[in-house]
């Protein structure tokens, strides 16, 4: 372990490394948008362990198992993040319900049964359609580029994903009305 270290040292350190650590963690399939943030914040917290770090060992190597840490933290958030019913299609849904305000006491009973309405109307919508939501929302893909995949067109793909929005719009609405009925 090192007691002491100074400011310089640590600053030759980035100097020497920061485009080793960048590439490394591009090289761990970080969106090219993200690398230098993750880079950085593997920075700051190699700076905020630095009394920890033994200068016997390669910083490199110690600051790439850092930013390898974070990559599979932001993994598992990301997963987490994905057990959850398609938030761009839910965000989507549920800004455009009309549903008015008072139909349900407590805002978390609404979103809960909005959610859950959501779920059992999705499971009855055909696979292609479901597929057509998925690339848009989940995958944010644009209907030219869901269009080629689906060999369609794109004015046909953006008319059939404005026609499952409104089924599914209504399939939510008359499930919260039948939970609201019983």
């Amino acid at each position: 372990m090192a007691g002491e270290f100074s400011s310089e040292k640590f600053i030759e350190y980035v100097r020497e490394n920061h485009a080793g650590l960048r590439g490394f963690v591009r090289s761990l399939g970080v969106a090219p948008m993200w690398v230098d943030d993750l880079a950085q914040e593997a920075f700051v917290i190699a700076y905020q362990r630095m009394a920890d770090f033994d200068e016997n060992r390669d910083f490199g190597a110690w600051v790439r198992g850092i930013a390898r840490n974070l990559v599979i933290n932001e993994r598992r958030k990301d997963a987490r993040r994905k057990r959850i019913l398609s938030d761009h299609l839910t965000e989507v849904l549920v800004a455009s319900s009309s549903l008015p305000e008072n139909e349900v006491e407590e805002k978390g009973d609404r979103a809960r049964a909005k959610a859950l309405a959501l779920k059992e109307c999705l499971d009855k919508v055909p696979d292609k359609s479901r597929a057509m939501l998925q690339a848009r929302y989940e995958n944010e893909q644009s209907a030219p580029d869901i269009a080629l995949q689906m060999n369609m067109s794109a004015a046909a793909i953006r008319k059939s994903l404005e026609r499952v929005r409104k089924a599914l719009r209504k399939c939510v609405q008359q499930r919260i009305g039948e939970v609201n009925a019983g």
